[in-house]
């Protein structure tokens, strides 16, 4: 049994004349009494009967009619479907951000553009170092991941600039320079520096001691930290200074103060990485908006 028989079926029986469902589905009368025919033997009975007037349906017919309805409606909404999922607007979506990228508002207004935009679509979120999201990005875990790296993509990732944030000094509050609006860097060149692992994120470690070498001293490694957010934390417990993304600076906690970097200024970039070989759409649909985002 065909789609287009059920649709034959249903145009005669909505028309109650084959005559006018003929022109309604623009083919010939006899062509579609000969389909009609070939679907009652289908079925074996009979589907319609004749009046004076055209035909209606017999008590088989009416029983059909329901289920048939309910079938070609199934089959559009599977079209639909289709289509939708091609359009990349069903399916699931796994994002992966480092601990500082959550407090970038960037971030978040790019997530909320995209699930405005494709609704249909889940989110599952994933939080990571770089190095672990790099990782979560080759195996699939991820498909799109928000990291701090440099102007190099790694092999098979591609790079999508969001923002570059500006990095701020975090001392104890009970530091001498505490009350200070902007601090030198060349002012913590005894202090040790609490630095998460070169390997854990390679990029912010270098933005850090790049600065130190050009403000003349070279920084003295302190406790590492595990992730981002917990730097502040070490720091609020005394274990040195710090520098860190001035998004990063919505964490609020005793112990801590954050001051501005004296000229010159340093800044760290925030990108998009996914997979440079991955075609898929939804994907691809949420690269366009990054990009559309920063331009």
């Amino acid at each position: 049994m065909e789609l287009r028989h059920i649709r034959y079926f249903l145009a005669v029986a909505e028309e109650s004349n084959v005559t006018r469902a003929a022109e309604r589905l623009g083919i010939g009368q006899p062509p579609l009494s000969q389909q009609i025919h070939a679907l009652e033997k289908e079925i074996g009975t009979r589907l319609f009967r004749r009046t004076g007037h055209g035909v209606v349906l017999t008590d088989a017919g009416n029983a059909f009619a329901t289920d048939a309805k309910k079938l070609l409606q199934d089959a559009r909404h599977a079209v639909e479907k289709a289509q939708s999922a091609a359009r990349g607007e069903l399916g699931q979506l796994n994002i992966g951000f480092t601990g500082s990228a959550a407090f970038n508002p960037v971030v978040s207004k790019l997530i909320q553009t995209y699930r405005q935009s494709f609704p249909g679509v889940k989110l599952t979120l994933a939080e990571g170092n770089t190095a672990q999201l790099l990782d979560l990005l080759h195996d699939g875990s991820v498909d799109v991941a928000f990291v701090r790296l440099g102007g190099e993509s790694p092999t098979g990732v591609q790079l999508d600039h969001i923002a570059t944030e500006a990095m701020r000094v975090v001392i104890p509050s009970t530091h001498p320079l505490a009350k200070k609006r902007r601090v030198a860097l060349s002012d913590l060149s005894q202090e040790p520096f609490v630095l998460l692992p070169r390997v854990v994120s390679p990029t912010l470690h270098d933005v850090i001691l790049d600065a130190c070498r050009n403000a003349g001293f070279v920084p003295r490694e302190g406790q590492q930290a595990p992730q981002l957010s917990s730097v502040v934390n070490l720091v609020a417990a005394g274990f040195g200074v710090s520098l860190v993304p001035s998004s990063v600076c919505q964490i609020r906690i005793d112990g801590i103060a954050y001051a501005d970097v004296l000229p010159p200024n340093v800044s760290i970039r925030l990108a998009l990485a996914s997979r440079s070989d991955d075609s898929d759409v939804k994907t691809n649909n949420f690269v366009a908006i990054a990009r559309g985002s920063s331009g």
